[in-house]
């Protein structure tokens, strides 16, 4: 990947689509991970306003210190960064009090997960009304249509996304071009979701790396039987959660009335 290119191409892109919807510039939900950081700092090269937002739920301290970081390096860098933080953990636990008592299972661990992230994007939606910003998705490719490992209508809910072409390596290329800080460039990617120290990994299954692999093989045509061992067992990963998760990744089925019905 010539990643000055690509960096310049999307930068171009983001300035390009902002411009065209007559929009102010950017809001970004800064998280203290890879992907937030690289789509942050795109966006802060727009020169374009871009407000990045720290919506920390009962977030780990070392998460909470890397979003911090990035930032004020931000800020430092770029005169059109702002930054606000809004502490959704009393929201979240107000929320837990006026639904439905149900007993703890994994169902529940997932809808309140599930529920963490759409708070942070009505978040996102609103600082976005209030200062004609567009909110700015940090998805990548193997997340957005590998494995669909996102919330929908939560991190999934944005304007643009400006990095769903590119696989992790490729974001990871892109961090170090941006100079993004070291400690967000070597911590191990979590959604951060579940109040614990659990990675992408541990939740998928599988590393990154061995899901791009996966989604190549897809490309060719590959079935699980075509593999065995560790790539069987990862093909297998990759191709259960592209199933299941397609909802996720088709647009929204709409009943369409026959005209003599009308």
């Amino acid at each position: 990947m010539n990643t000055p290119k690509v960096a310049e191409h999307i930068v171009k892109w983001l300035k390009d689509y902002a411009e065209n919807a007559k929009v102010n510039g950017f809001v970004v939900g800064v998280s203290g991970g890879i992907d937030s950081a690289v789509t942050s700092s795109l966006c802060a090269k727009t020169g374009l306003p871009t407000l990045c937002i720290e919506m920390p739920i009962h977030q780990a301290e070392s998460q909470v210190n890397r979003a911090k970081e990035h930032i004020a390096q931000l800020k430092e860098r770029f005169s059109n960064v702002s930054e606000a933080q809004v502490n959704l953990t009393s929201t979240f636990e107000d929320f837990k009090t006026v639904v439905p008592k149900v007993d703890a299972s994994a169902k529940l661990n997932l809808a309140l997960a599930n529920t963490r992230a759409r708070l942070r994007m009505t978040t996102l939606y609103y600082f976005a009304g209030l200062h004609g910003l567009l909110v700015t998705g940090t998805g990548n490719k193997v997340e957005d249509f590998g494995v669909g490992f996102y919330t929908k209508y939560g991190d999934g809910g944005v304007d643009l996304s400006p990095i769903a072409d590119l696989v992790k390596s490729e974001v990871f290329a892109l961090a170090s071009h941006l100079d993004v800080p070291e400690s967000i460039q070597k911590a191990q990617p979590t959604d951060g979701l579940f109040g614990d120290s659990r990675t992408d990994e541990d939740q998928i299954g599988a590393s990154y790396d061995e899901l791009e692999w996966a989604m190549k093989m897809q490309d060719t045509g590959k079935s699980v039987d075509d593999f065995d061992g560790r790539q069987k067992e990862v093909y297998a990963i990759y191709t259960r959660l592209n199933t299941i998760n397609q909802h996720k990744m088709v647009p929204i089925p709409v009943c369409e009335i026959p005209s003599d019905l009308k």
